[in-house]
């Protein structure tokens, strides 16, 4: 590993406390906002949410409404096998080089949400084809 992005892999830990204590519902209307301003849908949103995750759209509104951190959010997850096949920058950090286990799943997340807004295909986005 070399270059800034290697350096700060895994050394970012104020960045990974950060993550696990922000709640994910002070994010998800960003997440809402950034799909739909790019003629994209909420359900789509909640079909991309349920692939890496598990939850249906009543378990989501309900982890919404309790308000859980990140933290919260990844342990009650049944992160989807084919998570690893998430790749590429977000955030300025390489997703398949973050030490932390949560940090890294914010991440995929992230990206996912970032190929929905940026109008990729749902089949390449769900890593079906």
């Amino acid at each position: 590993m070399s270059g800034k992005i290697a350096d700060r892999v895994g050394h970012d830990v104020p960045n990974d406390a950060r993550i696990a204590k922000m709640t994910f519902a002070s994010v998800y209307p960003h997440y809402i906002t950034k799909v739909e301003t790019k003629g994209r849908t909420k359900e789509e949103l909640h079909q991309v949410i349920k692939w890496l995750t598990g939850f249906d759209d009543k378990k989501l509104q309900e982890l919404i409404d309790k308000k859980v951190t990140f933290e919260e959010f990844f342990k009650k997850a049944k992160l989807n096998p084919k998570a690893y096949l998430i790749t590429g920058v977000i955030c300025g950090y390489r997703i398949e080089e973050i030490a932390n286990p949560l940090t890294q799943q914010t991440r995929y997340l992230d990206k996912l949400v970032d190929e929905l807004a940026k109008g990729r295909k749902m089949e390449k986005i769900l890593r079906t084809e």
